[in-house]
């Protein structure tokens, strides 16, 4: 059986995945994220069987844009990550989290690498998600461009997007709206004299 603090913590980690996928794009309804604990422990139960936790999302905007994310068992080697492609390749599916209980191993950080050629596999280790790193008081409101709004963006303002400030594709707040090299994030800050203040970052 699994103990109550393990219970409380991937509760934790699956509500933030929830958000995320909110925050990216994906359809989710408001009774996923607002699931209690007592609820969840009613609906998996006190020992939580982890691919019963599995999560199958499609975009609010294109129902064929789809991801899985997985929570396997234990340590996540090279025949982990084998066996999650191969899945992702037979069921057409090209985007992927894996929300990990402990760091890969190294032939597994190899696999994913391997992976990444083909299809987008992201990984999370369990403890970057039992907190939501968004709703942070310092952290300010991130907002992903896409591409027609990033060239709008730069039209308006003469630039070209090497000329922005850089945001790295592995800083956590990146990381939770899954940032590609060449994205741009516009970040709203609130300001002293003003009511907020937009300011814009290049993805690298």
């Amino acid at each position: 059986m699994s103990t109550p603090e393990q219970v409380s913590r991937i509760y934790k980690v699956r509500k933030t995945v929830f958000q995320m996928l909110r925050d990216r794009g994906y359809s989710v309804d408001d009774s996923e994220i607002n699931m209690t604990r007592q609820q969840f422990t009613q609906h998996f139960g006190e020992r939580i069987k982890r691919d019963e936790l599995f999560i199958h999302k499609s975009k609010e905007q294109d129902s064929s844009d789809q991801i899985y994310v997985f929570f396997p068992e234990g340590q996540v080697g090279a025949g982990v990550v084998k066996n999650l492609a191969q899945r992702l390749k037979a069921d057409n599916i090209f985007s992927a989290i894996v929300v990990a209980q402990n760091r890969l191993t190294a032939q597994a950080k190899h696999g994913v690498e391997e992976v990444n050629k083909l299809i987008r596999m992201e990984v999370f280790e369990e403890k970057e998600l039992v907190v939501n790193i968004t709703e942070h008081v310092l952290v300010p409101k991130h907002v992903v461009l896409s591409n027609d709004e990033k060239k709008e963006m730069l039209k308006k303002y003469g630039l070209k997007d090497l000329q922005l400030p850089q945001i790295l594709v592995r800083d956590p707040v990146a990381k939770y709206y899954g940032l590609r090299r060449g994205q741009v994030v516009k970040i709203i800050r609130e300001s002293m004299t003003a009511d907020e203040y937009e300011t814009y970052r290049l993805a690298v």
